[in-house]
């Protein structure tokens, strides 16, 4: 297997995006990441989309976009896990590159969700549950995420307040990103006042229904080193791994086990621990994910998370920084993108280009991008090469 970099990231300002349709809105985050690593070509593309049929009507999206970017017959394939589709889609496109079969591969995501009211939205996200076993019954997500929250705070003694904790840091970061769809600061006192979604989560402690693209370059390290104008990061980790995909159906609904492996299958590879990461991006599409995420991941002990992230341990300037682009909470989660903007935020973070959310000294960075309430999970470890 083949050392690889990524050398080229784009995107776009996420929100909604009424203007621009879904081949658009990922065309041009694909044609800023071909920009930015200066290459005139790739050998293949990948396209994380959790449901283009759904939300715009559109399927066999690998060919069309192909088409669209004026590079085919490469090969383009979409792949789908969920939320998690965008980093297992830069996962196939590593794959590509470290085995030799392609040279140059463009990792992308998209999801365009406004175009469909807020019903038709709930209901293509929640074929990321279980169908027959939780949908039936009428559960979403916030509510699978709400009972999540429940026991964790009824086991470990997480509190309100520590929920709020996530979403305030994670405004403030995203304040200062100017790519968000939501950059402005809240307080405890705003997330309270927002509507009660799914006890105890409250409209504040969810992602937004977002629009919008991302997009990698990836190369043999060796080419990189040859060819890149700017830092080449490296792909030090890469790991998926699988749970139940009914909550019900797992030993302890207040612990990520598809996190917990792919995190020790990527710390195996990069032969780093949790206390050599600079920072992280991880799956916050509710306030507990957080919690439960960087609990899983060993940033803090288990039922510890939510007293890491009120004591300031996950701040910029914390002693492990977690979600320095905002998060999907400010930054938006386009759900098929949102896997490929964590790996941008870190590619940026390595080069020393994020401005007033520089991580200081960064070397190394996680990605963690999980599907529905965590039945798939991919993670990622890059070096500063």
């Amino acid at each position: 297997m083949r050392d690889v970099a990524v050398i080229g990231v784009g995107m776009n300002r996420w929100g909604e995006l009424w203007e621009k349709s879904h081949r658009d809105i990922w065309t041009e985050a694909a044609l800023k990441a071909i920009d930015d690593a200066g290459v005139d070509h790739v050998d293949a593309m990948y396209v994380g989309t959790m449901s283009g049929g759904l939300f715009v009507g559109q399927e066999h999206l690998g060919a069309m976009l192909a088409d669209q970017l004026g590079m085919g017959p490469i090969p383009g394939t979409r792949v789908e896990s969920a939320c998690a589709s965008g980093g297992l889609a830069f996962r196939q496109a590593y794959i590509a590159v470290a085995s030799g079969i392609h040279d140059v591969v463009l990792a992308t995501g998209v999801e365009k969700m406004t175009d469909v009211d807020g019903g038709r939205a709930t209901y293509a996200l929640s074929t990321a549950a279980d169908q027959e076993y939780e949908c039936y019954h009428g559960i979403t997500f916030p509510g699978l995420y709400a009972m999540m929250a429940r026991v964790h705070m009824h086991r470990y003694g997480t509190t309100r307040e520590q929920l709020s904790a996530v979403a305030i840091k994670n405004h403030h970061n995203g304040a200062h990103n100017p790519l968000a769809q939501y950059p402005m600061e809240i307080t405890h006192d705003v997330v309270m006042k927002s509507a009660l979604v799914a006890d105890p989560l409250r409209l504040m402690d969810c992602s937004p229904v977002t629009d919008g693209a991302a997009a990698a370059v990836l190369v043999p390290l060796e080419l990189a080193k040859k060819i890149t104008r700017t830092t080449a990061v490296r792909v030090a980790a890469s790991a998926h791994a699988t749970d139940t995909l009914a909550l019900h159906d797992r030993p302890d609904m207040a612990w990520l086990g598809s996190t917990a492996k792919a995190a020790k299958d990527a710390y195996q590879q990069a032969g780093v621990g949790p206390k050599e990461l600079s920072f992280c991006e991880v799956h916050d599409c509710f306030t507990i994910a957080e919690i439960m995420v960087i609990e899983a991941l060993g940033l803090c002990e288990k039922g510890k998370g939510g007293e890491a992230s009120a004591a300031g341990r996950t701040a910029l300037g914390g002693e492990f920084p977690v979600n320095p682009s905002g998060g999907l909470k400010s930054k938006g989660h386009p759900v098929g993108a949102t896997g490929v903007a964590q790996i941008l935020e870190v590619v940026e973070q390595l080069r020393g280009a994020c401005g007033v959310r520089q991580i200081k000294d960064a070397r190394w960075g996680l990605t963690q991008n999980m599907g529905g309430t965590g039945a798939s999970s991919v993670v990622h470890i890059f070096e500063r090469a």
